[in-house]
């Protein structure tokens, strides 16, 4: 069975630095999912975990501009340290930012597909409530 179309697309550290860099294979898939009217999603905490020193500071601002940046609200936190209890207890050290977006995942429409490199993170924190494409 074919899964339904993703209504959000949330894109985490890795897939927003490819973004930046001008990854080609990044620029066509989000051009077309913006195409079809899904909204592109990015934590404020993966803005801040993506950009390097050499980022040009332009191409963020423009970047950003052409997707829905996500503020980090009391609710996500609150979600974030569930997800965090009922994945094993993980340590919110190593996991808080991951955590952090994938509760803002969480509350966003629904299918979600997020575009990640850390497919074990995601599935730890959530399971099967969101689809997960390696980038």
């Amino acid at each position: 069975m074919k899964e339904p179309a993703a209504r959000s697309l949330v894109l985490d550290s890795q897939a927003l630095s490819l973004l930046l860099r001008s990854d080609r294979q990044m620029i066509t898939r989000i051009e077309a999912t913006r195409r079809v009217g899904v909204p592109v999603l990015v934590s404020t905490l993966t803005v801040v975990e993506s950009v390097c020193g050499k980022t040009d500071g332009a191409r963020l601002r423009w970047t950003l501009s052409r997707l829905q940046v996500q503020d980090v609200t009391q609710a996500d936190s609150l979600t974030a340290v569930r997800l965090l209890s009922d994945a094993g207890g993980l340590h919110g050290h190593k996991y808080a930012i991951d955590a952090l977006v994938a509760a803002m995942a969480l509350r966003s429409p629904t299918p979600v597909l997020v575009l990640t490199s850390d497919r074990d993170d995601w599935a730890k924190l959530c399971g099967d409530h969101v689809q997960i494409k390696d980038v």
